[in-house]
């Protein structure tokens, strides 16, 4: 019994195994760090398959699980997470999200009082807004500025 036992407990089934446990561990706890352990021990399970002398020293096996662990995780996780969870800006290009705004028309929905502000909606949606005068509701304004959330009107 233990002769049929210890034929499976080979290093590189018991390597190929654990990284495929840590890979599926990556879909239960997404964050794109497991993954790299899981590659690692891939890693080790085909060196092992390849070498005798690295499937006989657990030292080595875990300098080469942890090396490779740590170096695709150092190199390639930005690019793969980019990849994974798509690419994004820190910076918001403030030019390309006025065009959409600037020039456009809005129609006044709570009257706009200046210092106090009022809404308009724009496309569909209501929008707190500024205004240099007192506009009405039921007015057409045009926008000419954005400030966050606050959309800069005047009337026409």
């Amino acid at each position: 019994m233990l002769d049929a036992i210890k034929e499976y407990l080979k290093p590189e089934l018991i390597w190929f195994l654990l990284g495929l446990a840590l890979l599926i561990t990556e879909f239960a706890m997404p964050g794109l760090i497991i993954f790299f352990f899981g590659v690692g021990a891939c890693i080790v399970a085909i060196v092992c398959l390849l070498s005798s002398y690295v499937a006989g020293s657990i030292n080595t096996q875990l300098i080469i699980f942890i090396g490779s662990s740590v170096a695709s995780l150092l190199l390639l996780r930005r690019w793969l997470k980019g990849i994974f969870l798509g690419h994004t800006v820190s910076k918001q290009d403030l030019r390309q999200n006025l065009e959409e705004f600037v020039g456009q028309r809005a129609v006044v929905v709570d009257k706009i009082v200046p210092k106090a502000g009022g809404k308009v909606e724009f496309h569909g949606t209501s929008w707190e807004a500024q205004a240099e005068q007192e506009i009405a509701a039921g007015a057409v304004v045009e926008i000419i500025g954005k400030d966050n959330i606050t959309l800069k009107v005047k009337a026409l």
